[in-house]
């Protein structure tokens, strides 16, 4: 009855179906008859607008009449309206809220274009919200960020007015990049970035001449002071309370980095000429490059300490790749000095003055962008034809560019004008001057390169003789080169690492930048690749590599194990460590450089035999640093992503920061750091070398058996058992003990006396326990590898962790013991191994108390030793110093692989696990064996003699096969026959065993 009076009038009748263009229709009456926002309909209005954008979206996939519609009625200006209207922020939100939701799900272009057409969208981007308002300043840079995602070179054409020079999209939302939420922040740079793959060339003009130098010169100017403030943290947060806020400067540091990286990469010619010139002219040398200059006095400059330089230019070669930026950077670090920083520094690049120094632009981005606007589109007339631009010098360095395209290969001919262009502004030299090192000596008077008379005479007459050539950097050059000079006294690290980490983390991104030629760092940093290694490296950044490596060897040493890591990456670059072209077995290193390298390893080694002991902590320390070394190898772009590394260095685990980047606190941690020190100084002597590492790891994995292996069980000792592990299923395995591992097997049903290995473990990371209640259990935990000392810190769950039930409570006490004994001796075999790595003496066992012995005395023990191994006829190291571990020739538990043979598996485990002990020696056994006999005078002569020949073996150690005569009957007394009977296993003739008159097969012989 309502409905046909007209109440509501027929339109605003509400359709069941939300999804219908019946419901459109209704939603456009409410809108028609709301059109005045008041404080009655403002709920009604947020959810009309709520309930369009869904159907809008629905329609876009299911029905187009529905944007028909709604393009017909012209509903879009309804949202104009209410914007204009100061209608608050709740419906504001809305609306914004609803624009995004259309702008994002719509996929029909042509939905879109219909949407875009009536230029109604420009309207709302440069509508004056309430930025104040959070809530309405995150939909609005969201809005306009995903409007930036739909740009192509056909919808651009709708946010870019060629004519009136306007582009509301990109000029608003650049207003906001210095904006105090982060969001905001990089939604900005997302939208930028967006315009900017864009391919068209008006835009991309537009952008050059309207809003590059103001954005980029208040981009660069916001990113000096963050720079600024990073520096103030580093000062004021000397006790590590203020990390937090210090590792989110460091982490907004690093994303304008890669933002500037990023609009370099895209290679518009146009747009990072002008990026590149304000980098380097307003930032990248002023405020970096010139901090690592001494301070003067009456110097009123802005500058930061030479750590935190060091540091951020180290980045900057990390993450910027573009070649005329780095290239540029690099000379002046190289070869500048304080010159470039005279009064003279206004420069006058194409039709605008750039001032060189950190200062702050002439106006803000939204008056610079207004005047800009304001002076209309007649500015085009002064465009050059076809898009291009006029550049400074542009007719002048048509040679500098000729020289320069054959000197740099990979470059274009923009790139390389531009490099000239900043070279020359910068007053350093062209790049011609990259390929000293490869177009003679003879050249170098047509450079500019800071170098005397004298050394040009020396390099030339060391060139005509062919000698030996020291290239780079001398004492005396460094004079010229104060910038460089800092950065090689930073490298000093005798007191502690601080600056001296961040120093070769430049060089090392200086050789690792791809955008930097390797002629340029033949001539400074590295060596060169086509010449004999030995002949053309660095001799003062090679002395200064080895100083720190032996500084690191000592003791008390202050240098961190990341900054070794660091100097031996720089080093392995600097004498082209790993390059094709090396001799194999030869050394890359002159004699005294050898000769030094060798010493640092020995100083190693001699501080890690005093922390050298029996104690199991050891072992499993030893083991754990060496795999988490080889793990997690360093990164340097992760270390220097580590704000905790700008913090003077820690002595304490309470701050948090890892142990590689902080100094050792406690013996447990100065016996990790001395392991870590020895490893990598070891690494590093036989790469330079180049050898094989035939030591470690102490286990070699291609040697163990591995899960699901088929082992031959023939001749081998089982021990049926039930594994209950806590999930509490129970199944029936058969336990092997090898060597070194733990093996579970079940029989292999396609082949007699075999099995199938189904968990495997090593013995040395084994715990066993009796179980109090049933004398038939063992409780066993087998830890992981890398948690088996918990020296890590790092809780895991542990490989194994099970119930193992046994027949009686004889086989439960036999499996124990064997399990015991197999892990003293898999731990012993480890330690002696260790002992020989660190070339002991064999006489000594390991204790607690460091070994008083001199270096020359171990030298002649390891000589002695060396000469020993030499009649070995397959070169294998054994070691005749101790008693094999076993006295027979089968070993309990000894399993073959199915695909392997038995004398090659016997030759590998005595290879790879040489059967050497300390605790015993043979020098014990006439004493025990003595004892033995005179305890049993009224024994036989059989026995007598027997007990005199050799030491009688332990119950455990006796093979079940010994125990056998030929006929299969065991050889025991009678009291203890019937025990022996049920304990034992039998193998007859045919390869079957028998278990209490059960075959192992099931089969009936």
């Amino acid at each position: 009855m309502l409905k046909g009076r007209g109440w509501f009038g027929g339109g605003l009748w509400k359709n069941k179906n939300p999804h219908s263009l019946e419901h459109l229709r209704y939603l456009y009456n409410v809108l028609s008859k709301n059109q005045v926002v008041q404080e009655s309909n403002r709920g009604l209005l947020v959810e009309t607008l709520r309930s369009i954008a869904e159907i809008l979206i629905w329609g876009d996939q299911n029905d187009s009449s529905v944007f028909d519609f709604f393009l017909e009625k012209n509903m879009l200006s309804f949202f104009l309206r209410i914007m204009k209207q100061k209608c608050g922020s709740y419906v504001c939100v809305q609306l914004l809220q609803t624009l995004n939701i259309l702008f994002e799900n719509i996929k029909n272009e042509t939905s879109l274009y219909y949407l875009l057409s009536n230029n109604h969208v420009n309207s709302i981007i440069v509508h004056k919200f309430d930025f104040s308002d959070e809530e309405v300043m995150a939909y609005y840079i969201s809005f306009l960020k995903t409007l930036s995602f739909k740009l192509n070179v056909h919808t651009i054409h709708f946010f870019y007015n060629e004519h009136t020079n306007d582009f509301p999209l990109y000029t608003e939302a650049i207003k906001f990049f210095n904006h105090p939420e982060s969001m905001v922040r990089i939604a900005v740079r997302t939208l930028t970035l967006n315009v900017y793959r864009v391919n068209d060339q008006s835009m991309l003009q537009f952008i050059r001449d309207r809003t590059a130098a103001p954005y980029f010169s208040n981009l660069v100017w916001f990113i000096g002071n963050h720079i600024l403030e990073l520096e103030n943290c580093v000062r004021s947060d000397v006790d590590h309370n203020s990390r937090g806020r210090l590792s989110h400067l460091v982490a907004e540091h690093l994303d304008h980095l890669h933002y500037l990286n990023d609009i370099l990469k895209l290679e518009i010619t146009t747009l990072n000429a002008v990026l590149a010139d304000h980098l380097l002219n307003r930032l990248l040398v002023p405020l970096l490059v010139y901090s690592l200059s001494p301070h003067q006095d009456k110097d009123d400059r802005p500058r930061i300490s030479s750590v935190v330089s060091l540091f951020l230019l180290a980045q900057v070669f990390l993450i910027v790749s573009h070649a005329p930026l780095v290239r540029a950077l690099a000379k002046i670090i190289f070869h500048g000095d304080n010159s470039i920083f005279s009064e003279d520094t206004v420069i006058l690049q194409g039709q605008r003055l750039v001032r060189r120094g950190f200062v702050a632009p002439e106006e803000p981005l939204e008056k610079s962008l207004q005047a800009k606007t304001s002076s209309g589109s007649g500015s085009n007339s002064s465009h050059s034809p076809g898009g291009s631009l006029p550049r400074e010098g542009a007719g002048g360095s048509e040679g500098a560019i000729a020289e320069s395209t054959q000197a740099s290969g990979g470059l274009s001919i923009d790139q390389e004008a531009e490099e000239a262009a900043l070279c020359r502004e910068l007053r350093i030299s062209t790049p011609a001057a990259d390929i000293m090192a490869s177009i003679g000596i003879s050249d170098l008077e047509a450079t500019h390169v800071n170098i005397t008379d004298e050394e040009k005479e020396q390099l030339r007459a060391s060139d005509q003789a062919g000698g030996i050539v020291d290239v780079g950097l001398t004492e005396r050059s460094l004079t010229f080169r104060p910038f460089l000079q800092s950065t090689i006294v930073s490298l000093e690290c005798s007191d502690d690492d601080y600056a001296s980490l961040f120093a070769l983390c430049l060089l090392y991104a200086l050789g690792h930048n791809p955008g930097i030629n390797q002629d340029l760092l033949d001539m400074a940093v590295a060596g060169g690749s086509t010449m004999d290694t030995r002949s053309l490296y660095n001799t003062l950044l090679v002395d200064k590599m080895l100083e720190i490596i032996t500084l690191s060897c000592q003791y008390n040493s202050r240098v961190r194990v990341a900054t070794l890591e660091m100097a031996i990456l720089v080093l392995k670059q600097l004498i082209g460590v790993g390059s094709s072209s090396r001799r194999k077995n030869t050394s890359c290193l002159r004699d005294h450089h050898l000769a030094a390298l060798e010493g640092a390893r020995e100083e190693a080694t001699l501080m890690l035999r005093n922390f050298y002991k029996s104690e199991e902590i050891f072992l499993d320390m030893f083991e754990d640093e060496w795999h988490e070394m080889h793990r997690k190898p360093l990164n340097v772009e992760f270390l220097l992503q580590d704000a905790s590394v700008l913090l003077p260095p820690a002595g304490t685990p309470l701050t948090g920061i890892d142990f590689n980047k902080r100094l050792p606190c406690g013996e447990v941690e100065r016996a990790r750091r001395a392991m870590r020190v020895f490893f990598l100084v070891r690494e590093i002597s036989l790469a330079v070398r180049d050898e094989p590492d035939t030591h470690l790891p102490l286990t070699n994995p291609a040697a163990c058996v591995q899960v699901a292996d088929v082992l031959d069980l023939n001749n081998s000792d089982l021990i049926a058992c039930v594994v209950i592990p806590r999930d509490g299923q129970r199944t029936k395995r058969f336990l092997v003990i090898d060597v070194i591992q733990l093996i579970l097997v079940e029989p292999d049903l396609k082949r007699l006396g075999w099995g199938v290995a189904k968990f495997v473990g090593f013995l040395q990371d084994l715990e066993v326990t009796g179980d109090k209640d049933d004398s038939r259990v063992l409780h066993l935990t087998i830890h992981r590898p890398s948690a088996s000392s918990g020296a890590t810190g790092r809780p895991t769950t542990p490989l194994l962790s099970a119930k193992f039930i046994f027949d009686d409570h004889i086989r439960c006490m036999a499996a124990k013991q064997r399990l015991m004994k197999g892990r003293m001796k898999a731990r012993q075999r480890k330690l002696h191994q260790i002992a020989r790595l660190l070339e002991l003496p064999g006489h000594l066992q390991p204790c607690p108390s460091p070994p008083a012995h001199a270096l020359h005395t171990m030298r002649q023990e390891a000589h002695r030793r060396g000469l020993s191994r030499v009649g070995v006829a397959d070169g294998r190291s054994r070691s005749q110093s101790h008693r094999p571990m076993f006295n027979v020739t089968r070993v309990p538990g000894f399993a073959l692989k199915r695909e392997g043979v038995l004398g090659q598996q016997t030759t590998s485990d005595t290879e790879e696990h040489p059967t050497n002990c300390t605790g015993r020696s043979e020098s014990q056994s006439p004493s025990r064996s003595s004892r033995q006999s005179s305890r049993q005078p009224s024994a036989s002569h059989e026995r007598v003699s027997r007990s005199s020949s050799r030491p009688r073996p332990r119950s455990e150690e006796i093979p079940m096969e010994d125990m056998m005569t030929p006929g299969g009957v065991p050889q025991v007394s009678p009291p203890m026959s019937k025990m022996y009977a049920e304990f034992s296993y039998s193998v007859s003739t045919i390869g079957v065993r028998k278990k209490r008159g059960k075959f192992f097969n099931g089969y009936q012989p």
